[in-house]
């Protein structure tokens, strides 16, 4: 096994009928950018009545149809926003955690260490997060997950991972294993993906091998390290 080897995102994901939510962070292979992409998927209809919506810079997820709504608690939040020099990606409201933690001069595993799993027995899902921290002409990112310990929730264990930028060469987190019940929680270290220079070239690769029944949302956003230019995409199932 290569454990330096570089996959391609649709490499990663196709094939996969239920990777959760996930979070990629990491440099175009021309070291121009700063990438980071967050989709949703979802099996319940409560989960797949979702989309993106981008509010003054924030990304959050929220009610396709009202009307629906069963339970807002863990699948309305801000996904994505920025505080200063810091860009803050999670799959649930810790962003706000992580957020209000670096306003008040805390950090990013601070903020984290107040947080836990989700309450969702028997699936516990994972928190995860990710945060690209901009500096001169470069940026690093650290990564982080937090999950069940066991089977029954008993606590909860907690893994945080720093990166430099290089190019090419990305980070890929996610919520679970594959499907399942309860779903398989991720384990390891985040993969190693490549993130190509164009935008679109990422965003279609990664958005057409994520499953087609459960697929939801995906954001895209490249940040040009020197000039701080952004772009982006935004996909929704439901539009």
């Amino acid at each position: 096994m290569d454990i330096y080897n570089i996959k391609k995102i649709n490499e990663a994901v196709e094939g996969n009928s239920y990777v959760g939510r996930g979070i990629v962070c990491g440099k175009t292979a021309n070291g121009k950018k700063a990438a980071v992409a967050y989709f949703i998927m979802g099996r319940s209809a409560n989960s797949r009545n979702r989309v993106f919506t981008l509010k003054d810079g924030v990304l959050y997820t929220e009610p396709f149809d009202a009307s629906k709504v069963e339970d807002p608690s863990l699948i309305i939040y801000a996904a994505l926003r920025k505080h200063e020099n810091c860009l803050i990606a999670t799959n649930g409201d810790q962003t706000d955690t992580i957020f209000q933690a670096l306003k008040n001069g805390g950090s990013f595993e601070s903020a984290l260490d107040t947080r836990c799993f989700e309450p969702d027995e028997p699936n516990f899902t994972p928190r995860i997060s990710a945060m690209i921290t901009f500096g001169e002409n470069d940026f690093s990112y650290k990564m982080s997950i937090l999950k069940s310990v066991d089977e029954k929730g008993s606590d909860c264990a907690r893994f945080t991972f720093s990166y430099p930028s290089k190019p090419g060469l990305g980070h890929f987190i996610h919520t679970y294993v594959c499907d399942g019940n309860p779903i398989p929680t991720f384990q390891g270290e985040p993969e190693r993906v490549f993130i190509p220079d164009d935008i679109d070239e990422f965003t279609n690769a990664l958005w057409s091998s994520l499953d087609e029944d459960n697929k939801i949302s995906l954001f895209v956003s490249y940040t040009d390290v020197e000039t701080g230019s952004e772009e982006y995409r935004l996909i929704n199932k439901n539009n």
